[in-house]
């Protein structure tokens, strides 16, 4: 007996102590070598990329909404929650690992044929009974592993979430800036045509210039005060937007009131191509969801190596209730279960080779998060250059167009020339200054984007932050 206890031990102890897997774990790679600096910056600015990066405007209110957003936002709840289901999801796949104890128990009354008669008696049952599965090939390992991957990935997606949402709030919030400039603008535009009609007017009951230029003059002024509506309802919107990001119900009273767009001074630090990499979580998701399939693969190949299952009952059985468990009423077993599949049509064989073609299918999606990420920031980096570009020469063409105005006004006015090189010229500098506006909001939106595209470490702050609440 106590030479088959010994041998039971020494298989036992093999089973545990020489797990092994039949996958060997595959490597994700680049799609290409990296570049040592971004090809629309050559290492101009490789110094380390900002953390808050909203923080470089000096705007309070911004860095309010932020930090509202980053509380009540409620796409961030969502992320939360899933973030929560693959925790959970992950410590059901661990549960796997570790032994099941359940108590059985069973109580009845039995009547039988015996050779003096039928006999009646009670009849009871009680044990404990225990099983564990030996995880030979690392099956129950690689799921678990999986799983584990898989809550990875989602808190990368939070801090993803994190990261687009900034750059959403702050686009939202100069976006209403500008349309307060726009309308501004077009109050002012407005003002000026009507002080021009007013003259015009002046001098046609005087009988210095035709009825046309009185039309003329009415016909810019009422172009002018219908574009009004169009940026009232685009401003609207966008206060609109910016209240849901918070979590509220639309209103126009969070996104302030400010109506000057602020000046960009110097390039914005953009570091190593190599370090975007690392900073960039939909990147670092991407790659974790590779590994976690690649961890599948690993499973779904055990599954077709036999599994061994420990399988153990210590009870008592008897008839009366009170000695149920008194030594002659007590029996236990203990088994080793080998389980191997031998014909399943198929579907295990099928299983890998799905495993598989998903990892194909994800390291194709890494390599292309890799590229796309890269794109990204290049572009970025090509539209502050080209912004800043367009911006001066844009205020270049607004000095031209209000000398243009001045003189072509001062000329009609002196009676040297017709109304329609005023009319031009007013039209061509309430466009210009338009065109600016845009011009300059575009250049945020730029380094907007560029701050989005380099990623950051910033959000895991706020993600342990929540989390611990």
């Amino acid at each position: 007996m106590s030479m088959r206890l010994n041998l039971c031990g020494l298989v036992l102890l093999a089973l545990f102590g020489f797990a092994c897997s039949p996958h060997r774990a595959q490597k994700a790679t680049l799609p290409g070598a990296l570049p040592e600096n971004y090809t629309a910056d050559g290492g101009l600015n490789a110094e380390r990329p900002l953390e808050r990066w909203w923080e470089q405007f000096q705007d309070p209110l911004l860095d309010s909404l932020m930090a509202e957003a980053f509380e009540h936002n409620l796409n961030l709840e969502q992320a939360h929650a899933r973030l929560g289901q693959f925790e959970a999801q992950a410590r059901i796949a661990g549960a796997a690992r570790r032994p099941t104890v359940g108590l059985q128990g069973a109580a009845g009354r039995v009547r039988q044929p015996g050779l003096f008669g039928a006999q009646t008696d009670n009849s009871y049952r009680l044990s404990v009974a225990a099983g564990f599965e030996l995880d030979v090939w690392r099956k129950l390992a690689s799921r678990s592993e999986a799983a584990r991957l898989d809550t990875v990935a989602a808190r990368q997606d939070l801090a993803a979430l994190y990261l687009s949402l900034s750059a959403r709030l702050a686009d939202l919030y100069y976006l209403a800036v500008e349309q307060r400039s726009q309308l501004e603008l077009v109050d002012r535009t407005i003002a000026s045509f009507a002080d021009t009609l007013q003259r015009v007017e002046n001098r046609y009951r005087e009988g210095l210039v035709p009825a046309l230029d009185v039309y003329q003059s009415r016909q810019n002024l009422a172009a002018a005060k219908a574009t009004r509506p169009a940026f009232e309802a685009s401003l609207a919107s966008a206060e609109h937007a910016l209240a849901v990001l918070l979590g509220r119900l639309p209103d126009r009273s969070a996104a302030g009131s400010l109506a000057e767009l602020p000046a960009l001074d110097g390039a914005f630090p953009v570091g190593l191509p190599a370090t975007m990499l690392q900073r960039r979580p939909d990147i670092a998701g991407a790659l974790t969801r590779l590994q976690a399939t690649d961890a599948r693969v690993a499973a779904a190949i055990a599954e077709r190596f036999p599994s061994f299952n420990l399988v153990a009952d210590y009870g008592g059985a008897g008839s009366e209730l009170g000695s149920l468990l008194d030594s002659p009423n007590i029996f236990w077993n203990l088994l080793v279960n080998l389980t191997q599949p031998l014909i399943d049509g198929g579907r295990r064989k099928a299983e890998v080779d799905r495993t598989r073609a998903l990892f194909r299918e994800n390291l194709g999606f890494y390599h292309q998060a890799v590229l796309q990420a890269f794109q990204e920031v290049e572009d970025a980096l090509v539209q502050e250059r080209t912004g800043t570009q367009r911006i001066e020469l844009l205020e270049e063409r607004v000095v031209a167009t209000a000398g243009s105005l001045r003189l072509s006004t001062e000329r009609y006015l002196q009676g040297l020339s017709e109304y329609l090189p005023v009319l031009t010229a007013q039209i061509s500098h309430a466009e210009a200054q338009s065109v600016l506006l845009q011009a300059r909001r575009q250049r945020i939106v730029a380094r907007i984007s560029l701050a989005r595209a380099l990623g950051g470490n910033w959000m895991d702050s706020f993600v342990e932050q929540r989390l611990s609440k």
